[in-house]
């Protein structure tokens, strides 16, 4: 653990029983006791999924992200703002759930019908404390689905089995109570790369870059893709010329418009640079959750990537581009990457980037930073750095291709 660290998870020693259901439920196992039966959290093993937080019985474990009073107060302060009141309360993982919504795609899609909801993302199903739901449901709430990893694909390995078992007491113990047994739903989805088949030329670059090997070659036609290998993770979409097979959420034409059609909008404030922020979704917490908290004061959008391997190098120089003063990219390290497989991939990408910005005389314009959500204040650290690097640069001009799309 770095001296400079912050840990978001402590354990109150003085609440602690040491009944170590903590130490036995942590996926990374980096929850330890030493000779006298004091238990830490290893810092640099945490991954901060929040697993521990919600099963410790006497509340000794503290985190700073996502805790039950937060949950609970989202809650009703989204019940009140909703004009006409939202009676189902709908939990998303955010492996299956980007910043962009599409919750109601994802319900249709399982055969639900869900009319007004609250929708609440989280890092993993598994973080959720069974006396939330409790108190949700004592608050109005009258129906609550959670959408969850399938198990397999669960970011945080064992979140998803965990969140369904409390689920399940859950359900029970309502019933007894006189609640309805369907008043708590499982959901299990993941999401999955998708081809336009219309545009599929099939030449093979998916197939030969999946780090998971989960498209297969089909003779005279679109390559097919094993759901029971795909996590997702956008490799192949990068590398698509003809933009065939995409991952929903994600899709190469909506990221660009949406920070294409967001520079002007930027540059209108004229407090300072317009940076663009492509931000893993598993690196950092409270700038996609809570981005006008994280950015306050600053001319700075984020967008969420699924994963590194996925950041498209087009992107970053196609921002800066459009008028954009600065990029910065946030991923996580080496060893916290919830997709393992591919890192090459997102080397070759990083080499090819740092190249053609250096030929256009744009690499004091682009960042790259490792990040984790374990350490508190890191990532505004770095935010503030770039920034003030950016901010002594002479400002660029929106393209004149930006500004007749936008005008159309």
């Amino acid at each position: 653990m770095s001296e400079k660290c912050l840990a978001v998870v402590e354990i109150n020693q003085d609440l602690c029983s040491r009944c170590y259901v903590c130490q036995s439920i942590c996926p990374y196992e980096a929850i330890k006791r030493d000779s006298t039966g004091k238990v830490e959290v290893n810092t640099q093993d945490c991954q901060v999924c929040g697993i521990c937080y919600s099963a410790c019985p006497v509340s000794a474990i503290k985190m700073q992200y996502y805790t039950y009073d937060n949950l609970s107060n989202y809650v009703k302060q989204a019940r009140a703002k909703a004009k006409d009141g939202a009676d189902t309360l709908v939990l998303m993982c955010r492996g299956n759930s980007p910043s962009t919504g599409e919750v109601q795609d994802i319900l249709k899609e399982q055969g639900l019908k869900v009319g007004k909801y609250v929708a609440l993302r989280l890092p993993c199903s598994g973080r959720v404390p069974t006396d939330f739901v409790f108190d949700a449901l004592n608050s109005g709430i009258k129906n609550i689905v959670s959408v969850q990893c399938e198990d397999p694909f669960c970011r945080y390995k064992e979140g998803t089995k965990i969140s369904t078992r409390r689920l399940v007491l859950a359900r029970n113990v309502l019933k007894q109570l006189g609640f309805d047994e369907n008043a708590v739903r499982i959901v299990k989805f993941s999401r999955k790369a998708v081809y336009d088949v219309q545009e599929c030329v099939g030449c093979g670059k998916c197939i030969f870059i999946c780090p998971y090997k989960a498209l297969e070659f089909e003779s005279f036609a679109t390559p097919k893709v094993n759901e029971e290998k795909c996590v997702g993770c956008g490799a192949c979409q990068l590398v698509c010329p003809h933009h065939a097979i995409q991952v929903k959420g994600f899709e190469f034409e909506n990221v660009v418009n949406r920070y294409g059609n967001s520079i002007a909008q930027l540059k209108a404030k004229n407090h300072g640079p317009a940076v663009l922020a492509f931000v893993c979704q598993w690196s950092e917490f409270s700038a996609l959750d809570n981005p006008n908290s994280a950015f306050a004061g600053k001319n700075v959008l984020a967008l969420e990537v699924p994963c590194f391997k996925s950041l498209d190098p087009v992107h970053v120089v196609n921002a800066l581009n459009c008028g954009f003063d600065g990029v910065m990219a946030v991923v996580c390290p080496s060893k916290d990457c919830k997709l393992q497989e591919g890192k090459d991939t997102a080397e070759r990408n990083l080499g090819v980037l740092l190249n053609v910005l250096k030929k256009k005389n744009l690499l004091d314009r682009f960042e790259l930073y490792e990040e984790s959500p374990r350490c508190a204040g890191d990532f505004n650290q770095k935010l503030d750095a770039f920034y003030k690097k950016i901010s002594a640069l002479p400002r660029r001009e929106i393209a004149v291709e930006a500004k007749a799309k936008r005008t159309k």
